[in-house]
């Protein structure tokens, strides 16, 4: 489980690449680097990291069930995920 605060931060992250999604945009768009630069660095979605939605998790991340390698397979098996089970053949 990731601490707390790194969850925290990644929301504020989070947060404010979607408040200044619009104005980053624009200002990419006409070319005006200076104003662009003055904006938090935190604004920038390159700063995001993917992570496990319950525990914070930055490694093993599946991005189409926004969870855990780990926490996927305890929720498989338990068939909490309609329409995935465990393979055999």
């Amino acid at each position: 489980m990731a601490r707390e605060s790194v969850k925290a931060r990644q929301r504020k992250r989070e947060y404010l690449v979607a408040k200044y999604a619009a104005k980053r945009a624009a200002l990419k768009a006409e070319g005006n680097y200076e104003a662009l630069d003055k904006l938090p660095k935190n604004a920038s979605p390159v700063r995001l990291r993917n992570r496990c939605q319950l525990t914070g998790r930055p490694r093993g991340y599946m991005r189409h069930f926004g969870i855990c390698r780990n926490i996927f397979r305890d929720m498989a098996l338990d068939g909490k995920i309609p329409g995935v089970r465990k393979a055999s053949w």
